[in-house]
């Protein structure tokens, strides 16, 4: 039951989070959920900080790094890189934080919530792509 409630308040606040993102102009809008998802990666930094785990610390560096290159190729290729970012970002949550060696570094709340909020940004952005694909043309 409680893991319920985690994942709903993942979809409530992904779904505020897109409201809110929706509301501005596509170029920024776009920039806001990039930066999002590399806020999604630090964050995970941050636990691994508050745990006082250096090798934990280097390798939640490795996913801020992952998602960076996501980040990039949205600009250089196309948005559904940042889709893709997103998307693989609940396989990280579980394989490593829920299921793997970093059960003690982030909340299980957390993690369960992150999950929610990822996949519902990630299906997000895969219907809104075009839209910021024409946005970006004229830059390639």
């Amino acid at each position: 039951m409680l893991t319920l409630t985690w994942l709903l308040i993942g979809l409530i606040s992904g779904a505020c989070y897109l409201y809110w993102a929706r509301s501005l102009p596509a170029a920024l809008e776009l920039r806001v959920l990039t930066a999002g998802l590399l806020v999604a990666a630090l964050i995970y930094v941050g636990f691994a900080t508050i745990r006082g785990n250096p090798d934990w610390i280097l390798i939640e560096l490795v996913g801020v790094e992952i998602y960076g290159v996501c980040a990039f190729l949205t600009y250089r290729i196309s948005p559904i890189w940042l889709a893709a970012g997103w998307g693989f970002h609940p396989a990280w949550d579980v394989l490593l934080h829920l299921s793997g060696a970093g059960q003690t570094i982030a909340p299980y709340w957390y993690v369960i919530a992150c999950i929610s909020f990822d996949l519902l940004v990630a299906v997000y952005i895969v219907q809104r792509r075009d839209l910021w694909t024409a946005t970006l043309a004229p830059n390639h």
